[in-house]
């Protein structure tokens, strides 16, 4: 039987004789609308109010049980929740039926009423929308654990019938919103059919429309009514029902359902696939709605549910038309405080822990180009003024010359920047009303046309287009990738070269490396400068020109997680775009006017390095710069090894040696068993001068003499005794020359001994020479307390040792009861490669080793090792006493690098990039003949730059300019030697194949540039 003919139509007076009869209550009705029942407000003359519901003719009575026990149920569950109770009749049932002349009986049911207005009247703000979504959640929620045969039921409000409205588009009038209403049915079809199954299912009250919620004064729900479409659905359908509703006639119908779907999920939380299939369900079920309100349009002038039902719902549903449902979907989780992709968390978290292990992306590899940000978000920028206008040269001139005067290789155009060029009419926001989308949302890379473009990490090509349009992307290029399993986004790449999309087709692998396009030119680029748009896409577009490249600015979070920042992915460093702290030239002018004068700088124009990454050092404008040079971050610049072990003991102790603690314990009985035997007393410092300064007081100690024993150019620390005993220092400017007591040994240099030296007598003559210096001393009486050396001279040139020097010298200062300390404050803890300690290549142990620089990978820290009884004869009744030496977070700290050294095998490393390095050098020594001499071990190398190899004379002058060189190019090094003609490198320990691959480019194209020096 239809709607209208069971539907009640009892008169006021019959509703008061039911009242009277059944309640015992008299007073005065008022209508209320309905679709399928009859509604009348009671108010008793005591003011009690109630509502009499009259339900149509033939109802179930299983279905009329079914509302009884759900409204008892609600009550026992959560009997705060805002809805009807069952009012008992006088017999104690708490429903009885009336029967009417005609034949028909309909039951009769009063229950409790509830206060506020309808909310299709009172409409409500976000704030009430959100309080809806809440009320709406604790309802289901309750509704959980309830079950019912009656709720077991078929209708077309189900939105499982969704499908049944296609029977009824011939009724909808209009040819476009028949449209449309098709669209939404065969989304229906093949986005949530197949998906049912999958959907949380409960009891739901299925008809939260505005007529049946009520809004007290400040505006919260006070009521939900009529459960009368109560059945068993999926959950999801209940939001979306009330979504249906509470959207029309809003300005901003996505941001205002938002509110809605955030109170509903922090009350009964939704899951990934019923927030995916949203957007689909809302506009079900608007389809059913307009679909039954066209059917039914003759009743509809006198049945305001039903014209209620269709007010507005053909106009949400074109606005819903407009709308991508990834983003929709997206403004729902974020406001629910979700990811706005399911996994964009993941995907950044990869991307930016990969960030220095994927391929680049064009050549040289962006993170080490000088790079400059334009200004694309002024719009009275010259440039954005001429790229408005199309004037194509002008703004190829004004780019031009803005990247010279900013000495930068790359424009940059960032992710989030808000740009007022976008002002056509194309950009006029679909889900805010009066705003534009301007808010750029990938990342633009600027360089010259035709640049080769090249794959970070493998991807299969799934979308491949030539815009036509000219003011848009040119060539577009969709990869998708899946780096580990479950792990799946997308990249785009816009403004490409049409004969990029030509040579690819889709379903192709890109490995990681390989070309994917070649920039555009600017007839090939909508007018634009010759560019790359690359943007990190989560959600998977079917038709890839329905990816924006552009968003409205307030809604920067959700675009985050749909379009995540491709800085990682194109390996920029942050600083790139995030400037922080003075730039250079106010530091510099505070560096003079607050720091020492001969506080010295690196480089004729200075480096503002602001983080360490490995073996990179990264500059305040974001260039990363290969480190050959700092061996003081020994295991690479904050190693995350390291940075935990400091982290976590600076956060529960740090204090001196005058108390016990494990770490220094645990990390010097770590240390012994790198040492030769008898190496087994320590000396904790912060510094490796400090350890110089211990040593040498030892050796004082032991042998009650003050002289000391060193080889030519040296350098041992920083303190006065130390620059005592210093040449390098004492010799040059501002030195007061070599004191009484300091006495010295010829540097031992391989290249340039005597010429008529035999190679294989070098050692021996210069231990020779010592010998006969040693032997002088003593027959002066000036026999010193102790010989020192650096077991490799670094800034003396970076000197190796010719074979049996050291042990000869060892030798012949033992006879004469001198003490030999090894400086290994920079050569130490497996640098050398061949050994963990470089004196132990030469076949002899020390009296005493120091250390300093790597021990703590940039952590403060140095450390005498010596023998028991010279530790005894140290004692002599002065106490040690170091404040931080040997403190638990330096320990902590120098244990972590013995862990990152044993875990990754870094010694051993050395030793492979070390001969690879050498190898390659030497073979330069082909190609120029100023190349005196490559000499290394490990990762600790020297190239001694010449005038010509005949002469060996020194030329300084070209080892500067290479090195200066180098560093415009990306790689620091530096020089050293008496003549600063060496270039010394000493990479940190993680220096892997494709740093010394980069290393040796860099050299040699610096080599080949400073020819004639």
């Amino acid at each position: 039987m239809p709607i209208e003919e069971s539907r009640p139509t009892l008169s006021p007076d019959e509703a008061l004789t039911i009242l009277a009869d059944a309640y015992g209550l008299t007073g005065r009705l008022t209508p209320l609308p309905s679709e399928r029942d009859q509604n009348f407000a009671f108010e008793a003359a005591d003011g009690r109010k109630a509502i009499l519901k009259i339900s149509q003719h033939g109802e179930d009575p299983e279905a009329l049980a079914f509302q009884e026990a759900m409204l008892a149920h609600l009550a026992l569950a959560d009997p705060g929740l805002p809805v009807p109770r069952l009012i008992a009749r006088r017999d104690g049932a708490l429903s009885g039926t009336v029967d009417r002349a005609d034949g028909r009986s309909h039951a009769v049911r009063l229950v409790s009423y509830l206060p506020g207005e309808a909310m299709a009247d009172a409409r409500g703000d976000h704030a009430t929308l959100r309080d809806l979504g809440r009320v709406l959640g604790r309802l289901d929620r309750a509704l959980l654990s309830f079950g019912h045969a009656g709720a077991m039921r078929t209708f077309d409000w189900d939105i499982r019938q969704t499908p049944r409205a296609r029977a009824r588009l011939a009724a909808i009038r209009d040819a476009g919103d028949r449209a449309r209403v098709a669209d939404i049915l065969d989304a229906y079809d093949s986005r949530v059919a197949p998906a049912l199954a999958r959907l949380p299912h409960q009891v739901i009250h299925n008809d939260a429309n505005d007529w049946n919620l009520l809004v007290d004064a400040a505006g919260r729900v006070s009521g939900v009514i009529d459960f009368g479409d109560a059945l068993f659905s999926p959950r999801v359908a209940d939001v979306a029902v009330a979504l249906a509703y509470a959207m029309m006639e809003r300005d901003n119908p996505i941001l205002a359902g938002a509110e809605l779907v955030a109170g509903y999920h922090a009350e009964h939380p939704l899951s990934d696939l019923e927030f995916a299939l949203l957007p689909d369900l809302i506009a079900a079920r608007l389809a059913i709605s307009v679909s039954l309100s066209s059917e039914r349009a003759a009743l509809a002038a006198d049945n305001p549910y039903l014209s209620v039902s269709e007010r507005g719902a053909f106009r949400l549903i074109e606005t819903l038309a407009r709308q991508d449902r990834h983003i929709v979907t997206g403004i729902f989780r974020k406001a629910a405080g979700l990811e706005a992709a399911p996994g964009a968390e993941r995907v950044k978290a990869w991307l930016a822990a990969h960030r220095n292990r994927l391929a680049s992306l064009m050549q040289p590899h962006p993170a080490r180009a000088e790079k400059h940000v334009l200004k694309l978000a002024d719009l009275n920028d010259p440039l954005v003024q001429a790229s408005r206008t199309q004037d194509h040269a002008r703004a190829a001139a004004l780019y031009a010359a803005e990247m010279q005067a900013a000495g930068a290789e790359l424009g940059m155009g960032p992710w989030g920047e808000v740009r007022e060029v976008y002002a056509a009419p194309f950009f006029a926001s679909k889900l805010i009303a009066g705003e534009r989308r301007k808010m750029h949302l990938g990342l633009d890379i600027f360089a010259p046309a035709g640049t080769v473009l090249t794959a970070p990490l493998q991807g299969r090509v799934v979308g491949l287009a030539i815009n036509p349009d000219p003011l848009d992307y040119g060539g577009l290029i969709v990869l998708e990738h899946e780096p580990e399993p479950g792990l799946v986004f997308r990249t785009l790449w816009g403004h490409l070269a049409h004969a990029s999309i030509e040579r690819l087709s889709l379903g192709q692998v890109i490995a990681a490396g390989a070309e994917v396009a070649r920039l555009g030119d600017t007839d090939q680029n909508g007018g634009w400068l010759p560019h790359l748009h690359l943007q990190v896409v989560l959600p998977d577009y079917p038709d890839i020109a329905g990816i924006p490249g552009v968003g409205e600015a307030a809604l920067e979070a959700v675009w985050a997680d749909l379009y995540p920042k491709a800085y990682d992915l194109a390996g920029l460093p942050p600083e790139t775009f995030e400037k922080t702290g003075r730039d250079k030239a106010s530091l510099l002018a505070a560096r003079k006017a607050l720091l020492g004068p001969n506080l010295s700088l690196s480089y004729r124009e200075p480096l503002k390095i602001v983080r360490g990454e490995g073996v990179w050092l990264i500059d305040a404008g974001g260039r990363a710069y290969l480190d050959c040079y700092n061996n003081v971050a020994h295991v690479g610049h904050c190693h995350p090894h390291v940075v935990a072990a400091l982290r976590d003991q600076i956060g529960t102790l740090n204090t001196n040696t005058r108390y016990l603690h494990d770490a220094i314990i645990d990390y010097a009985e770590r240390l012994k068993a790198t040492l030769p035997e008898g190496l087994d007393t320590f000396y904790f410092t912060s510094s490796g001068s400090e350890a110089n300064e211990v040593a040498l007081r030892m050796a004082r100690a032991v042998t009650g003499r003050k002289g000391t024993l060193v080889i030519d150019w040296a350098y041992h620390g920083t303190t006065q005794g130390l620059i005592d005993v210093s040449a390098y220092k004492y010799k040059r400017k501002g030195g007061q020359g070599k004191p009484a007591t300091t006495h010295e040994l010829p540097l031992p240099e391989v290249y340039r001994a005597p010429a008529d030296w035999p190679a294989d007598e070098i050692g021996a003559r210069y231990v020779a020479e010592a010998e006969d210096i040693i032997a002088g001393l003593v027959a002066r009486g000036e026999v010193p307390a102790a010989f020192i050396a650096e077991t490799i001279p670094s800034v003396a040139g970076q000197v190796f040792l010719p074979e049996g020097y050291l042990k000869g010298i060892h030798a012949a200062a033992r006879r004469a009861g001198i003490v030999c300390i090894a400086d290994e404050v920079q050569v130490g803890f497996g640098r050398v490669g061949g050994a963990m300690w470089a004196f132990e290549e030469h076949g002899v142990v020390p009296d005493i080793v120091t250390m300093g620089k790597p021990i703590g990978a940039g952590h403060p820290m140095g450390l005498v090792a010596t023998r028991r009884d010279i530790a005894a004869a140290f004692a002599n009744g002065m106490e040690y006493f170091n404040t931080f030496g040997g403190n638990p977070v330096s320990c902590r700290a120098a244990a972590a690098v013995l862990d990152v050294m044993e875990a990754e095998g870094l010694q051993e490393n050395a030793a492979r990039e070390g001969a690879y390095l050498l190898e390659a050098f030497r073979a330069m020594m082909a190609e120029d003949e100023q190349i005196g001499d490559v000499r290394g071990r490990g990762l600790f190398l020297g190239i001694e730059i010449v005038r010509d190899r005949a002469s060996k004379a020194h030329n300084g002058a070209r080892a500067g300019a290479i090195v200066g060189r180098m560093r415009e190019l990306g790689v620091l090094a530096g020089t050293d030697g008496p003549f600063d003609n060496v270039i010394k490198l000493r990479p940190p320990m993680v220096f892997a194949r494709e740093h010394s691959d980069l290393l040796l480019t860099v050299f040699r194209q610096a080599l080949a540039e400073t020819r004639g020096l």
